[in-house]
């Protein structure tokens, strides 16, 4: 998977994927991460990427020739998808990280400031995501958040691929919020792990985790039992 952030501060993308899952799943070449400055391709001799809006208003809007002339240089796959971060897009989930894990390259354009001139929307034509019902100063936040979910569902990343297929939402709990864990030791403050973890009966263990799975889901979000 090879992931292109447009963006007009790299080193927040860059610092990110220095560390953790990220950076093992980049040195072991599961997947790449490159960054995109607008501010190398605009004609403005101090980099300027943003104006005053037409109309007036609060803020300053991001400008079409910046943006068209990155994303244009940016080396693309086929199987690619390109998207905005935008708080007017559809909300991202499960569904749509695991379709996305599929593609072989996903391009990702950060927002700044006031936002984008809507003829970056309406030349570009990008897939409009948002990661939730609330604004952020910028999109690098939003497109780390996607980096790290869709790339969970790439084999080997997560070392053990079963790690992400029984996560909440995921396919293996058909969407539910997952089930309750437990590790040593077996009693703390008076908690005590379920005895049924502990019988080695495969067969309980996994009826435990259905019912807890179920019982949480119906407390939690009630909606996904929909």
């Amino acid at each position: 998977m090879i992931y292109d952030v447009i963006t007009l501060f790299p080193e927040l993308i860059q610092d990110y994927c220095s560390y953790s899952i990220t950076k093992r799943g980049i040195d072991e070449g599961i997947i790449s991460v490159n960054t995109h400055n607008p501010r190398d391709y605009t004609l403005d001799k101090h980099k300027k990427v943003d104006d005053t809006p037409y109309g007036g208003g609060d803020g300053m809007v991001l400008m079409c020739q910046p943006v068209f002339d990155c994303y244009e240089a940016v080396e693309k796959k086929e199987n690619r998808e390109f998207i905005m971060l935008s708080p007017q897009g559809e909300t991202f989930n499960q569904k749509i990280s695991e379709e996305l894990s599929k593609k072989e390259q996903i391009i990702l354009l950060c927002g700044h400031y006031e936002g984008f001139d809507e003829r970056i929307r309406l030349g570009l034509n990008p897939r409009e995501i948002s990661i939730g019902d609330y604004v952020l100063t910028g999109g690098e936040i939003a497109s780390l958040v996607l980096i790290d979910s869709i790339s969970r569902n790439i084999p080997e990343y997560l070392g053990k691929i079963g790690s992400c297929h029984n996560d909440s939402f995921s396919i293996g709990l058909n969407g539910l919020l997952e089930y309750p864990h437990y590790t040593k030791p077996r009693e703390y403050k008076g908690m005590k792990v379920p005895e049924v973890l502990l019988n080695g009966n495969h067969k309980e263990i996994e009826k435990f985790r259905k019912e807890e799975s179920l019982k949480r889901t119906q407390k939690r979000r009630p909606d996904l039992l929909n």
